[in-house]
């Protein structure tokens, strides 16, 4: 009899095991935000991205481009698309941007500030908890450091010769 009980909670255990699963935003944004337009500014190193989302099927526009012709690369795409799919509202809005300056790491990084500031915008109680908790809506101050005179870079000095 005791054998059996144990078992029992043996079983029961391995099914939670089995149902946890490792994703960060497993528990993260339940979908349930408002469907609406909104407008949001992001910047990183050189780049500024002006983002517009409209209730639609999940199209992306990029300077007139796809998101795939804009960017190549599946690592910049999921970037871009983060907040959208940490807010599991995935082919509910239209984004349209605008996109000038830097480069590709910084124009996704921009474009991604830009799309949580509009997702924030649209619905703050229901959206804003799970993007501040993802490090979305915080803008990344990294820029290039200055070069200083005497030196080659930023830090790079010319080679001491003792003799």
């Amino acid at each position: 009899m005791a054998e059996e009980t144990n078992n029992s909670a043996v079983q029961e255990t391995e099914e939670e095991l089995t149902s946890f699963t490792t994703e960060t935003n497993a528990g993260a944004g339940t979908g349930a935000s408002t469907i609406a337009p909104g407008y949001g500014t992001g910047r990183r190193k050189e780049a500024i991205a002006r983002v517009r989302l409209v209730p639609g099927s999940g199209k992306w526009t990029i300077n007139g481009r796809t998101l795939e012709e804009f960017f190549p690369s599946r690592l910049q795409q999921r970037e871009v698309n983060s907040p959208i799919v940490l807010l599991k509202l995935e082919n509910k809005f239209d984004i349209n941007v605008i996109v000038e300056g830097g480069g590709t790491t910084g124009q996704a990084g921009a474009i991604r500030l830009g799309v949580a500031r509009a997702l924030n915008a649209i619905d703050r109680e229901a959206n804003r908890p799970a993007l501040k908790k993802a490090g979305f809506l915080t803008r990344d101050a990294r820029v290039v450091e200055r070069k200083k005179a005497g030196l080659h870079k930023a830090r790079r000095a010319p080679q001491f010769s003792k003799r």
